[in-house]
């Protein structure tokens, strides 16, 4: 009895398989690699913790005390990471947000520990924002009816930028969104002899239900939201042009934020950008993950594997994601491979 399938392909057809019949060809034909350099770690440093803090929202995750940074951050360098991106929470909030200038602020203190410790060893990056300064959470300063003063802002940025980069920080973070914030900063930096300190502009922040986790990290202050300076999420176009103002007014990196929603918004910035694009993968979309695979729907690690690819398919640079310490001992051989797919063979 014949048997052959009632349908053959016709000699000499295509067949994509034979490009995925080993891992040994998969990962000869990988389009696109993750590598430890790859990823920046985001860290929470909050002023007054004697032990590090656990977040209900995003296991794993811990808002810091000075010691448990340095302990944390040593480890993050030695599996290879890109670099590590720092959040400071203080014990006091003003409405002008004045700890993020006080060169005593919890965050400033935090990066003179880590850039005096490590060195040029890794890139130490600051959050430049309010928000996590002000008593009302807002990421700029408030006019008298309540809306957030763009230009008024600009200048507490200036001033933070300073701040920050006296006290260590190789690159600045601008995630405000406020108009003009690049061009304040830059003239800022240029003008204390802080040539070199890398402008990073947040060119496209959109308004988002994801960062619901990061507020925990925070202890944000907020009530209400940030839609009259943070992006739409319904609009791509705006993404673009907020990315070549940025880029004209001096930005040397990019980044797009939230995400996987905006792997779209992400793969045309790719494509239209002179500068490095970067992604950041945010509060909300770990903890998806990591609530999807406690409840046992999801495999864990190949599923954050495959996040990170997905950004690097898209284009993007590097990619902040608060599994960076993890992931890059995972490619560095430094931890035992569960053995599930994808392995780090295949990325």
């Amino acid at each position: 009895m014949d048997s052959r399938p009632v349908y053959q392909l016709a000699d000499g057809a295509s067949r994509p398989r034979r490009l995925r019949t080993t891992p040994a060809i998969r990962r000869l034909v990988s389009e696109n690699r993750l590598h430890p350099a790859d990823l920046i770690l985001p860290m929470f440093v909050k002023e007054g913790l004697e032990e590090p803090l656990e977040l209900t929202s995003m296991p794993g995750v811990r808002q810091h005390s000075l010691d448990s940074l340095l302990e944390h951050a040593r480890a993050a360098v030695a599996a290879g990471v890109g670099g590590l991106m720092l959040f400071g929470i203080p014990a006091v909030r003003d409405e002008q947000g004045s700890q993020g200038d006080d060169p005593d602020g919890i965050l400033n203190r935090a990066l003179r520990l880590l850039r005096d410790e490590l060195g040029d060893d890794t890139v130490i990056m600051a959050d430049l924002c309010l928000d996590e300064f002000t008593s009302h959470g807002h990421c700029g300063v408030l006019a008298t009816d309540g809306s957030v003063d763009n230009d008024a802002t600009l200048d507490r940025y200036a001033s933070l930028a300073v701040a920050q980069a006296d006290a260590g920080a190789h690159v600045l973070g601008l995630s405000g969104m406020m108009d003009g914030q690049v061009a304040a900063v830059r003239h800022a930096l240029d003008a204390t002899g802080h040539q070199d300190v890398v402008v990073l502009a947040y060119a496209a922040k959109f308004a988002s239900a994801f960062y619901g986790p990061f507020r925990e990290a925070v202890d944000s202050q907020l009530t209400g939201d940030r839609r009259t300076y943070q992006q739409d999420a319904a609009n791509g176009r705006e993404a673009l042009r907020e990315l070549e103002l940025d880029i004209s007014e001096g930005a040397d990196l990019v980044i797009v934020k939230p995400g996987m929603p905006y792997l779209d918004v992400l793969a045309d910035a790719a494509a239209a950008s002179s500068v490095p694009v970067w992604a950041y993968q945010i509060s909300g979309e770990y903890a998806m993950i990591e609530f999807a695979a406690r409840a046992g729907a999801i495999d864990r690690m190949p599923a954050i594997l495959e996040s990170l690819v997905g950004f690097k398919r898209a284009g993007a640079d590097a990619v902040l994601t608060y599994w960076a310490a993890e992931v890059a001992a995972l490619l560095s051989g430094q931890t035992a491979d569960s053995g599930a797919e994808p392995t780090t063979e295949d990325l």
